[in-house]
């Protein structure tokens, strides 16, 4: 029986939510509180995490922080009544794996969490090939480790989050293919539909912060307009 941690402060929500899980047989811990949320988070083993934006003590952009800072990859769903474009964004940037804007059906999120649920048993249940994922990636002046989580530009070791990381080793084991954003997206984010793309653009960003001399005449990560971006190793 998987388990399921709700944080959220109202109790309707809760109840129904919690309803409709234990119908489908998933097993259901509620926090009422961020603080009391987030040490349910740290302390136990869960299948997912329903986390309101707004709560007490503790809001949900900063359990989420904390949780990804502790290496927990948890698929998340953040619950909220904001529906701004940059609260989406920000929230997915830091590591949520959906986001659901209130009022909402609880129908709709036990689909969301099947689907996610899915994703994550078929990643468990792919062999990766450890021979291309151990080779060491060298384009020019980078360097990438793989399996040690490691980059370096010049020689210097530069410190990238995990999405950040997936996202240069996809580019680097494509190079010089334009790929869409729609194809990192889901390469990357694991997200199979449109619509949530300027995400790629926020990490493509950041890559460049990290890796080109002047980010803003990139020499290694090219824009191809109205399309997507490749990752080009110069001659």
């Amino acid at each position: 029986m998987k388990k399921i941690l709700i944080i959220e402060d109202e109790l309707s929500i809760v109840k129904l939510l919690q309803y409709n899980m234990e119908k489908e047989n998933y097993k259901v811990d509620v926090a009422m509180d961020g603080e009391e949320g987030l040490a349910l988070a740290l302390k136990n083993q869960y299948a997912m995490i329903l986390l309101d934006l707004m709560l007490p003590s503790k809001d949900g952009m900063d359990i989420c922080r904390a949780i990804r800072g502790e290496k927990i990859d948890t698929p998340i769903i953040m619950l909220t009544a904001k529906d701004s474009e940059i609260e989406k964004v920000v929230g997915l940037e830091i590591g949520a794996d959906d986001y659901i804007t209130k009022p909402f059906s609880p129908r709709e999120v036990i689909a969301r969490i099947k689907a996610i649920l899915r994703r994550v048993d078929k990643q468990n249940k792919q062999t990766l090939d450890m021979d291309q994922r151990q080779k060491t990636i060298i384009l020019d002046h980078i360097t990438i480790y793989p399996e040690k989580f490691e980059v370096y530009v010049k020689e210097e070791k530069l410190a990238f989050t995990p999405k950040e990381f997936k996202l240069l080793v996809y580019l680097a084991e494509n190079k010089n293919r334009i790929l869409s954003r729609e194809q990192l997206l889901l390469a990357v984010w694991d997200y199979d539909f449109s619509g949530e793309t300027r995400i790629v653009d926020v990490h493509i960003s950041h890559l460049r912060e990290k890796i080109e001399v002047n980010p803003k005449q990139p020499r290694y990560i090219k824009t191809a307009r109205g399309f997507g971006y490749k990752l080009e190793v110069p001659l």
